[in-house]
């Protein structure tokens, strides 16, 4: 997915070359870094000496004394070796031991003194005729990666981490390879060195044209800290850039998404962007997908149109379903940073996807995070006993529901445009299976159990935004649940999986009627052999009303490669996207009723 810099690069002996600009007005001295971060035990100071990197590791109570003497010796033994022109040969005369201080602001600073206190910012060390300008907790990369695929007309962004620095003062500046002609670029790496390169652009974030198709890229980074500077680091792709795949099935919707939208609006997404670990199965690629290129399921392929897609939604709220952990640290979170949005990740047991829920960090501050896992609640929080107690009556049902891995993520967010007004953003992915609709029933009963009981303990009367791939089509039990609030005891779904797993219960819901914001729609999944609805994005209509609903595509782009994913969408599923308004009424805080389980 990404092509990572070598180690060598961003060990701390290269944050050598990290120094400040104060640092480089002093053109005669040599840099000398210092780690020196409070609460840990040891400090860093890495240098050259005697023509080596010298990289000491030092406890930041050590008195400086002792360090001094060892750069002393350390210096001493370097141009002694020199001297010698075989291993038998010994030096003439044993050397004198440099003089080595450490100044600051001119003044020689006590042997006494400890480590943390002693190597200051813009203090001098001097190793005897050489001194160092000590640059302590210099901005620095400590992870810089260039993503492997590049496609013309889609967004690149490097996945980037900084020390002591701030990655959004950090400057950027893009380049692509110049070939003079083919014969240079196919006569390996000697020609290579020779490459001219064409600045091309300044920002965090580069989209490649059609003219930039077979050359590589470069960036070069530099790492910021106020008025400080590191060192700029370079990061060239390892391929070129490629030719897209032409027009995709989000490119119309992005003419309705052209903006964010103004306060008090609100623009929402809920997506399963399909995670890797499913797309590479021997069932999706002959059963499932066959009709899929095979080079359109690849992660670094799809992952190009992901980030184009949800980019170009300008969105305040994401929530996406099957997130692979890799993608969600190395991909998307570079990614959305770099277009203003912050996220948070909830992993599923005992498997490597999960859920992933972003905002936008000028509209909303993450106040606090409630994520479970369905099954663990159940069982485990008094608040579901009742719930329990009815299901547990069913010994096959509830070993059925407590194997399931099923999470809820639950972030509490605050408007920053309003101190105090709060919004709950729920994301979930429910069980899957197609005689599951029981066990859907029940992770949707202890879903809204949690969802009310956190909005009355942590953040009474805001409003819901419940999103979600709910694996429910508009007749299901789950639906039912949702948005007339009861689902009777005969309801089909309780006896889904056959009369040895069924039930009869009534369950209520803990809120008034959700409202699904999208309406009604033909399917948002559509696959060779099922098309459905089974993605919402439901909303309490006393707090908020749909301003928009940015229209899916339509059949024709849907089924021009037969169904999805394609080499034009990259996903099975279609993301849900509209623009919400915020009443001002939500301040007062609601009731909610409490849920109510019967046995028949």
């Amino acid at each position: 997915m990404f092509n990572k810099v070598p180690a060598v690069l961003l060990s701390f002996p290269r944050r050598l070359l990290s120094v400040s600009r104060a640092c480089r007005l002093l053109g005669r001295m040599e840099p000398a870094l210092v780690r020196c971060v409070p609460g840990e035990p040891k400090l860093t100071i890495s240098f050259s000496l005697a023509g080596s990197q010298k990289h000491m590791l030092r406890d930041q109570d050590e008195p400086l004394g002792k360090v001094l003497s060892r750069i002393a010796c350390n210096f001493t033994k370097g141009k002694a070796k020199k001297t010698k022109r075989n291993a038998e040969q010994q030096p003439a005369e044993t050397s004198e031991l440099a003089v080595v201080k450490l100044f600051l602001d001119s003044s020689e600073v006590e042997h006494t003194v400890v480590n943390s206190e002693a190597w200051r910012d813009g203090a001098v060390l001097q190793v005897g005729d050489v001194k160092y300008f000590v640059t302590r907790n210099a901005p620095t990369f400590t992870t810089a990666e260039m993503p492997i695929s590049l496609l013309a007309g889609f967004p690149v962004c490097a996945k980037l981490e900084v020390e002591f620095g701030d990655l959004h003062d950090c400057e950027f500046v893009w380049f692509k390879e110049k070939v003079p002609n083919i014969s240079a670029q196919a006569s390996g790496d000697a020609a290579a060195e020779h490459i001219a390169w064409t600045e091309v652009g300044d920002t965090r974030v580069y989209v490649p044209s059609n003219q930039d198709i077979g050359c590589r890229l470069k960036l070069r980074c530099t790492p910021i800290d106020g008025r400080r500077s590191g060192q700029p680091i370079e990061l060239v792709s390892t391929g070129a850039v490629e030719a897209g795949p032409g027009m995709c099935t989000f490119d119309t919707r992005h003419a309705y998404t052209a903006k964010q939208v103004d306060w008090p609006s609100v623009r929402v997404v809920s997506y399963n962007i399909l995670a890797d670990i499913y797309a590479q199965t021997e069932l999706s690629k002959t059963v499932l997908y066959p009709y899929c290129a095979p080079y359109a399921l690849q992660l670094d392929y799809r992952q190009n149109l992901i980030k184009k897609e949800l980019a170009g939604y300008h969105a305040d709220v994401v929530c996406l379903q099957e997130v692979d952990k890799g993608v969600f640290l190395d991909s998307l979170t570079p990614a959305l940073d770099a277009f203003g949005l912050d996220g948070v990740f909830k992993v599923k047991e005992k498997q490597h996807e999960g859920l992933a829920t972003f905002y936008r960090r000028t509209k909303f501050k993450l106040l606090s995070r409630h994520d479970i896992t369905l099954s663990v609640a159940l069982t485990s929080d008094p608040i579901h006993g009742e719930l329990l107690e009815k299901v547990s009556a069913n010994t096959s049902l509830k070993e059925r529901i407590v194997k399931r891995s099923t999470s809820l993520q639950v972030s509490v967010l605050e408007d920053l445009s309003q101190a105090g007004r709060k919004v709950c953003v729920a994301n979930t992915h429910l069980y899957w299976h197609p005689q599951g609709g029981n066990v859907r029933l029940v992770q949707m009963g202890v879903a809204l159990r949690h969802l009310s009981h956190v909005i009355n303990e942590v953040a009474p009367g805001a409003p819901l935004i419940f999103c979600g791939d709910f694996n429910s089509s508009p007749t299901s039990g789950v639906l039912q649940l949702v948005t007339k609030t009861v689902v009777p005891q005969q309801h089909a779904d309780w006896s889904s999986s056959g009369p040895e797993e069924s039930c009869t219960m009534e369950l209520l819901s803990t809120f008034p009627p959700l409202l699904s914001a999208c309406g009604p729609l033909a399917y948002t999944n559509y696959v060779g052999g099922f098309q459905g609805c089974l993605d919402y994005i439901f909303i309490q209509p006393e707090s908020m009303q749909v301003e928009q609903v940015i229209p899916l595509p339509s059949h024709e782009e849907v089924t021009t490669y037969t169904a999805l994913p394609s080499v034009a969408h990259p996903s099975d599923h279609i993301a849900l996207v509209c623009d919400l308004h915020w009443k001002p009424c939500d301040l007062l805080v609601k009731h909610t009723t409490g849920m109510d389980i019967r046995e028949a």
